[in-house]
């Protein structure tokens, strides 16, 4: 009976300290999770669900993460799969409407709210293999290795790909920028 109550109070201390990891990760996560995962479909409702679903993922899989450094690719790889699952489960009526744009209430200035807004649909033009990691480092703050992780890629394959994608942004930014000084003559 005595050696019941010891396993019941230990089951009790280890839902406790699951329990505080996970509100952890949860405070210090949710907004850079949400951020990504707004860039990753553009609609506020969708990026929270994607987050929530993240979250509860990490819950049922808390045990598996035993290196809290981790953390942060481990819960990017699983908003990832959660977003693909979306696609899964989901078939899209297709329309000419263009996608609504994410913008920043902080700019004063118009030129830079425009700036801003180019800047962001070229990102989105970018195929996948290159939005991604761009995405990952600019947005999430990511490193090379980390990346290279959440996407489950070389790091020579991720750096190629930043690479790659910066060059394709500035030519296409370049490009913009010509037909708009052609546009004012």
């Amino acid at each position: 009976m005595l050696g019941n109550k010891n396993a019941n109070s230990q089951v009790l201390v280890d839902m406790a300290e699951k329990k505080t990891r996970y509100e952890k990760l949860v405070h210090v996560y949710h907004s850079e999770l949400y951020r990504f995962a707004y860039w990753l479909c553009r609609d506020p409702n969708i990026a929270e669900d994607l987050v929530q679903e993240t979250f509860l993922r990490a819950w049922r899989a808390l045990d598996s993460l035993l290196d809290q450094k981790a953390a942060k690719p481990w819960l990017l790889t699983i908003l990832r799969r959660e977003n693909a699952r979306r696609f899964e489960r989901k078939q899209f009526d297709y329309s000419d409407v263009e996608n609504d744009t994410l913008v920043d209430d902080t700019s004063v200035s118009l030129d830079d709210e425009m700036e801003q807004t180019v800047i962001q649909r070229q990102i989105a033009k970018l195929t996948d293999e290159y939005r991604e990691p761009l995405l990952l480092q600019v947005v999430m703050g990511c490193s090379g290795e980390e990346i290279a992780e959440i996407l489950d890629l070389n790091k020579n394959t991720v750096m190629t790909r930043l690479y790659r994608a910066r060059n394709q942004l500035k030519e296409a930014l370049s490009r913009d920028d010509e037909q708009l000084k052609g546009a004012s003559k």
